[in-house]
């Protein structure tokens, strides 16, 4: 097991930052982070768990997921897809406010890639 984490905060502190980043580049593309884990021959796959913080004396804190921009081109793909399932259906993907507070609605459209 490997464990990146910034230090625990004092009393009245905040914790620490941490940056993982390919960097920019001048000419051509920039770099990629790819998170993951490995495939299992006889059980299940390993899962990826993204959370953010509780506040107990202010808001929780932020997820956010953002596709890149461009200034010359359409901006960056945002997708989220299921599991395929080759014996029998797919995953589900699943988008929900906790306490109810947003609804979301689903539409069907077509989708060209």
């Amino acid at each position: 097991m490997v464990t990146i984490r910034s230090i625990n905060a004092g009393d009245n502190g905040a914790t620490g930052l941490l940056v993982f980043s390919s960097g920019s580049a001048s000419s051509g593309n920039s770099g990629l982070i790819w998170m993951g884990t490995g495939a299992a021959t006889d059980g299940r796959g390993g899962a990826v768990a993204i959370a953010a913080g509780s506040g107990t004396g202010g808001t929780g804190g932020q997820v956010r997921v953002m596709a890149g921009r461009s200034t010359v081109h359409t901006g960056g793909l945002l997708s989220l897809v299921s599991g395929e399932g080759m014996a029998t259906t797919s995953g589900v993907v699943v988008i929900r406010s906790e306490s109810g507070g947003v609804t979301v609605e689903w539409r069907r459209r077509a989708v060209t890639w």
